[in-house]
């Protein structure tokens, strides 16, 4: 495990973006860091000050910094940055134990649990998120200022498509999941089984800013629900949210 006496690391942290997971994950690993904040533009985009940090100006980027690197080690995307954060800095316990007994190295060998991490670490940003952020892209549309006498045209194209193709396939997904926390091993009550892991965090982000957008999907996913409630009773999660609240006055799981 890296010694943090001499690591510097800084999140640079966008409202209303999926940088809260790192916040949550650097407060349950216990890692001293800093962090600097953005507000969104006008439009809702990054400031561009973010492209200073890393090319594509997105967020959540993280740097390190530490007597062996001449430079500092910029990492962007939340799944990279939490695999390497918990590489490095402790994270063991937040990744399940890969192989069952007597399997390792094997095809095959690997326990229900890592299988389950590795899948919902990817799956969140490649599966599930994509239409919560094409349902906040629609509501922009529907809501966007134009001529009066275009107002009808946009609002009908934003329902036709979340109507037709992005609200079928957020309720498949959360179905889906409704089911996994079913399924999970030991009965969970987390997704890879009775301790949360790194992909509870890499998914906590969505689907607690999917609720908070649209609450009448509680009832419709009481095991989905039940299950964001979990996470956000969680000591390390609270404190991740109180910094925040303390730097910005507010926090809301927003898309």
């Amino acid at each position: 495990m890296t010694d943090t006496q001499d690591t510097k690391i800084t999140l640079y942290w966008l409202e209303k973006s999926r940088a809260q997971r790192i916040v949550w994950l650097l407060e349950e690993l216990n890692i001293p860091y800093e962090i600097k904040t953005f507000k969104r533009k006008a439009d809702m985009t990054a400031p561009d000050e973010l492209k200073k940090i890393q090319p594509l100006g997105k967020s959540p980027v993280i740097t390190i910094t530490t007597p062996n690197c001449p430079e500092p080690l910029v990492l962007a995307e939340s799944a990279v940055i939490i695999e390497y954060l918990c590489t490095h800095f402790g994270g063991e316990k937040l990744i399940p134990q890969r192989y069952a007994a007597g399997k390792q190295g094997q095809v095959g060998g690997e326990t229900e649990a890592w299988m389950r991490y590795q899948y919902f670490m990817h799956y969140t940003e490649g599966s599930l998120t994509p239409f919560l952020v094409m349902k906040v892209v629609m509501n922009s549309v529907r809501n966007a200022p134009v001529p009066f006498f275009i107002k009808p045209v946009t609002r009908m194209i934003a329902s036709k498509v979340e109507g037709a193709f992005i609200n079928p396939n957020i309720h498949t997904h959360l179905a889906f999941l409704e089911d996994q926390l079913k399924t999970a091993p030991g009965g969970g009550p987390f997704l890879c089984g009775d301790q949360i892991t790194s992909a509870d965090i890499q998914l906590s982000y969505s689907v607690i800013a999917a609720l908070s957008r649209q609450p009448s999907l509680r009832s419709q996913y009481p095991g989905v629900a039940a299950y964001a409630d979990r996470l956000q009773a969680i000591e390390s999660y609270k404190r991740g949210v109180a910094k925040i609240e303390r730097i910005e006055g507010t926090f809301t799981a927003s898309l």
